[in-house]
């Protein structure tokens, strides 16, 4: 009997559960249904409004993947050009310093020791812009959501330290040589620091323009500092020449002055990038031509009645916008988000080194 009792209560118990499932179904049922005929009616009575297929919107919206492609492939290259630059730089860097110690310490000239010391300086240079550019090229994540630009920035402020630190040293060894005792117990040069002066200048310049065409391409304000790195060298060797050209016509104090004269070249690069770094740091504005440039742009977009507020700033080598338009104050939120969404897409089109641009709508005419 308590076995029977038993049975007929867990059926009932199965029978309450399965109206209970059955209830939920229905009424779940009935509220999609419901949602399903307000959407028809709502977008029945927005036809105009909605972005149609084939519209700047829905474009966007399509090429995103196709765009996010692009980014990516171009994003392996500009690596493959960091590596290939790097590289090529770093080799060239350390044959070079090696072949003017040799003729610095054979040819008895403290400039052009002072010389290698500062081509090997280079060596650290590149390696400094090499790890900056690659961290920056990391893609945002839930730390950085805004991306790793700004180490490009930490990079050429480490770089402009050490090129100050290489002048100095260059300089106060120069300056030594002069106050520790009789000039004329300098000893003079031979002609082959002199050579190597001559080859410096020339594979100097070389690297310079080298590596400041790839920079351009890869917007690397890291690796401007470290082409200008090589151009103060070039600088610096065409100092030892003139210095050790000086000593061979008997004038073998002008070898330490020239290595003075070397610091404040050096000095004066070491400070440019430096400033540089240290404004693309601090959301430093873009310049007031490229501001400018942007407004107009904007203003010639269609439905764009003009622009109330335009601010820039820079994020290590990218620009961020923040930019207020007026539009028709009869549109629909729609038909404004529109706008917004074509003037977004065409400015950051237009100008490649723009991250991002937040557009905001205030009501016009």
């Amino acid at each position: 009997m308590r076995e029977a009792r038993n049975k007929k209560v867990r059926k009932n118990q199965q029978e309450s559960t399965k109206k209970e499932l059955m209830s939920k179904r229905e009424a779940r049922s009935k509220q999609e249904t419901r949602s399903k005929r307000e959407t028809k009616v709502w977008k029945n009575s927005h036809a105009n409004e909605l972005p149609r297929e084939g519209t700047p919107m829905t474009k966007n919206v399509k090429d995103v993947n196709k765009n996010t492609q692009q980014d990516l492939d171009c994003k392996d290259c500009d690596i493959k050009i960091v590596n290939k630059l790097s590289a090529v730089t770093i080799l060239g860097n350390v044959f070079l310093a090696g072949f003017k110690m040799i003729a610095g310490i054979f040819g008895n000239s403290g400039a052009m020791v002072s010389d290698a010391v500062h081509s090997l300086s280079d060596v650290l240079t590149t390696l400094i812009a090499y790890v900056g550019v690659k961290l920056s090229k990391k893609n945002p994540d839930e730390k950085h959501p805004y991306g790793h630009e700004r180490f490009e920035c930490v990079a050429s402020l480490s770089l402009s330290l050490l090129l100050a630190v290489t002048g100095i040293g260059i300089g106060y060894a120069g300056l030594m040589k002069i106050l520790g005792g009789d000039v004329s117990k300098i000893e003079v040069p031979t002609f082959l620091p002199l050579i190597a002066a001559i080859i410096s200048v020339a594979v100097k310049e070389g690297m310079y323009w080298y590596t400041m065409y790839y920079a351009k391409r890869l917007n690397s304000s890291a690796f401007k500092a470290d082409a200008w790195h090589h151009r103060s060298d070039a600088f610096s060797s065409i100092g030892s020449f003139i210095g050790i050209g000086a000593a061979k016509l008997g004038f073998p104090i002008m070898d330490p002055i020239a290595s003075i004269i070397i610091c404040f070249f050096i000095l004066k690069v070491a400070y440019d990038v430096g400033m540089d770094a240290l404004n693309k740091m601090i959301d430093t504005s873009c310049s007031h031509d490229f501001e400018c440039d942007v407004e107009d742009f904007i203003k010639k977009q269609e439905g764009v009645q003009g622009v109330d507020t335009l601010r820039t700033r820079q994020f290590g080598n990218k620009i961020y916008i923040d930019l207020e338009i007026a539009v028709d104050r009869n549109l629909s939120l729609l038909a404004a988000h529109d706008i917004a969404e074509r003037v977004h897409a065409a400015v950051e089109e237009q100008y490649p080194d723009v991250k991002h641009i937040m557009v905001h709508v205030n009501p016009g005419k």
